[in-house]
């Protein structure tokens, strides 16, 4: 009998989740063989004992999934960059998702941005971070906002001015001044920063 290699398990697991997370439902055994270069054979048997073991679940065709938890998540976008500092256009071109617990982010529509630039380092956002967005159109004054002006998107403190018919965006870095804009359109709030160690 052939000796069990220990990392083809979560090999099997991570390509399940990725699968799931990009098309919305599990795949074939086939299509696991496939994606992960293992034999279907050995693909059937790992989902077997995870199986038994109660580690996944195993209704049906595309119906794949591992077992409850208990901890409810959300799908969270990460849709590529916005600027920190000139305000530059953004794409929503979905780089990848990440689940992330309800408990710590409550309810709402999220995604994912980038920082770039160093123009909100006063706020602990540094180039590179990954910054958490709850999807509005609306911000209240000094939230820290993406507010997309002529199809440019800046991630900066949010002050309406009214009575001067213009929305000030403060940068949180003493070396830059605030931008003066006629009017822009609020695409969501910053809600967590993520950063590397």
């Amino acid at each position: 009998m052939r000796k069990k290699n220990p990392e083809n398990g979560g090999i099997i697991a991570r390509f399940i989740d990725s699968y799931a997370d990009r098309y919305g439902y599990s795949p074939t055994m086939s299509e696991i063989a496939e994606g992960t270069g293992i034999p279907k054979t050995t693909v059937h048997r790992y989902l077997s004992e995870m199986r038994e073991e109660g580690r996944v679940n195993l209704s049906g065709h595309r119906t794949l999934s591992f077992a409850d938890t208990g901890v409810s998540s959300v799908r969270v976008p990460v849709l590529g960059s916005v600027s920190c500092g000139l305000p530059k256009f953004a794409e929503e071109n979905i780089e990848e998702y990440v689940r992330l617990p309800s408990s710590l982010f409550g309810d709402g529509e999220f995604y994912f941005l980038r920082a770039k630039g160093d123009s909100m380092i006063g706020a602990g956002i540094d180039d590179g971070d990954l910054v958490l967005i709850r999807r509005q159109d609306t911000a209240r004054p000094g939230q820290i906002a993406v507010a997309l002006t002529d199809d440019e998107a800046t991630l900066k403190r949010f002050y309406p001015e009214p009575e001067k018919r213009r929305v000030r965006l403060h940068p949180e870095n003493p070396e830059l001044e605030d931008i003066y804009v006629d009017g822009c359109a609020v695409q969501g709030i910053a809600v967590k920063v993520i950063k590397d160690l």
